[in-house]
């Protein structure tokens, strides 16, 4: 019951307002001008892009921009990588189930390699599910534009979005002091804790992705990096019951934002309208992203849906199914892999122990 009423327990907000106007305006900008000159096939590098603009949101000013300079150019190695991915598969004349599986290993190094890079760096938000979801949505787009197009897309707006980042520094009232962060120094334990970090996002993404694959080839679904992006969700916490929580809010999430979408499928939007509902997407998932995790689903779900859908046009019923499908798949295998090691330490110890023997308890904590 506990766990249940935490799951929908909400916050305290801080100023959420201010990083959720600029991740929105730093979104809907970018959009706005491709819909503007008829180029949507490069929307879904620009969104990408934009997720320059979701790091360092509570910082001052110098220490944002560095960070955001860093995951920005992060991002743009991760789009890069996954362009070249996706001229690979087509080079090696890859079908469809193909390049599915081509993208599962590719896949999970960038989960792995992200986690530990961000993890490295102390980079909030933590953890690679960004990445993983960008590598592999646009190493899965078929029909892929000039490399140099879709690049300088991505260029633009991340560049974009560290212009916005800092842009309150003309306004006295919200200036903060221009410093550059200071060197991270980092303990045996956290660079230990950075690689089993890194090792649980490899073990997760690459098992969630691999059984979404072969379930998706037997059942007839697809998007199975879907279950990757979840997979990660419960990988972020302090304590195993947060992670847990995570996973199941992230479940219970989707299936409510995917009731959203399907009514704003129904409306038929114009382009310049479905961006408009991307901005405000953006800025609510942002709004809520720390402070309630469920409720930032509601946001994040047509958000992703949406972005998807500008740039391979999808039967929507479809796309649903595949959503909540890789979902569950993707959030039980995260969720199990968080409570593995317990479970193990648990075995380990019965099995140590033996039939008629006592272990021993463990002192009594001091002060």
């Amino acid at each position: 019951m506990k766990l249940l009423a935490e799951m929908f327990t909400i916050g305290p907000g801080n100023k959420d307002h201010h990083p959720a106007l600029r991740c929105a305006v730093g979104v809907f900008v970018p959009l706005l001008t491709l819909v503007f000159l008829g180029r949507l096939d490069l929307a879904i590098f620009a969104s990408f892009g934009a997720f320059t603009g979701i790091y360092g949101r509570g910082e001052p000013h110098g220490t944002r921009f560095a960070l955001q300079l860093r995951a920005g150019l992060l991002m743009l190695t991760v789009i890069l990588l996954a362009t070249l991915a996706a001229r690979t598969a087509t080079a090696l004349n890859l079908d469809s189930a193909g390049t599915a599986w081509l993208l599962v290993p590719a896949t999970t190094l960038v989960a792995g390699a992200c986690s530990l890079i961000i993890s490295w760096w102390r980079i909030r938000p933590a953890g690679s599910l960004f990445h993983i979801f960008a590598f592999a949505a646009i190493a899965s787009i078929p029909n892929q534009p000039p490399l140099w197009q879709a690049m300088l897309v991505a260029v633009l707006t991340s560049a974009f979005c560290l212009l916005i980042g800092f842009s309150a520094r003309v306004l006295p009232s919200h200036r903060t002091p221009w410093v550059r962060p200071r060197r991270v120094r980092r303990t045996p334990n956290e660079k230990r804790a950075a690689w089993l970090e890194g090792l649980g996002y490899l073990i997760a993404a690459g098992l969630a992705g691999s059984l979404a694959t072969w379930a998706g080839e037997l059942l007839g679904f697809g998007h199975n990096y879907w279950a990757m992006v979840a997979a990660v969700v419960p990988l972020v916490g302090h304590t195993t019951r947060h992670r847990v929580r995570r996973g199941i809010q992230r479940i219970i999430g989707t299936i409510l934002g995917l009731v959203i979408l399907a009514g704003i499928v129904l409306l038929h939007l114009e382009p310049w309208q479905t961006v408009l509902v991307m901005a405000l997407c953006q800025f609510g998932a942002e709004m809520f992203i720390i402070r309630q995790y469920l409720l930032a689903q509601l946001f994040v779900t047509p958000l992703a849906l949406i972005s998807t859908l500008l740039v391979v046009p999808s039967p929507p019923d479809i796309l649903l199914r595949d959503r909540i499908i890789e979902t569950v798949i993707g959030a039980a295998v995260g969720i199990s892999v968080v409570l593995a090691p317990g479970a193990w330490r648990r075995f380990r110890e019965r099995t140590t122990t033996g039939p008629g023997k006592v272990a021993q308890s463990p002192p009594a904590r001091q002060g």
